[in-house]
């Protein structure tokens, strides 16, 4: 057996916010839209990962979600311009990413980071 895709479901009401965050800021794409559940996200072939976590490193709390990005300051300056308070960073981490923190419309603490 071979694990072929790992999905994250959120909970909400507001569809439409998660466009606004997913879709229109960080520019996933729109891969499946069925009134009740939208899926973003890329054609990409991506590395199939889970992380279980203590802390989320730095002293900071564990993050519901992590996206890596080519460009973390062009992200943060999205984010930013569309109204995203920055919970955490830009950090340069020992381990070897750029990163910062940011809440999501339903609440989820979303670690954007890129490998340096």
């Amino acid at each position: 057996m071979t694990v072929r895709r790992i999905v994250a479901n959120i909970e909400t009401p507001d569809l439409a916010a998660a466009k606004h965050f997913y879709h229109d800021v960080l520019g996933l794409d729109v891969l499946m839209d069925l009134g009740w559940i939208a899926t973003y996200g890329s054609q990409d072939t991506m590395t199939v990962q889970v992380s279980f976590m203590a802390q989320g490193g730095s002293g900071t709390p564990v993050p519901d979600l992590s996206i890596e990005v080519d460009d973390v300051d062009a992200a943060l300056d999205a984010m930013k311009a569309a109204g995203f308070a920055i919970e955490y960073g830009p950090a340069d981490e020992p381990w070897g990413v750029r990163r910062f923190y940011v809440r999501d419309p339903f609440g989820k603490l979303v670690n954007i980071l890129s490998h340096r």
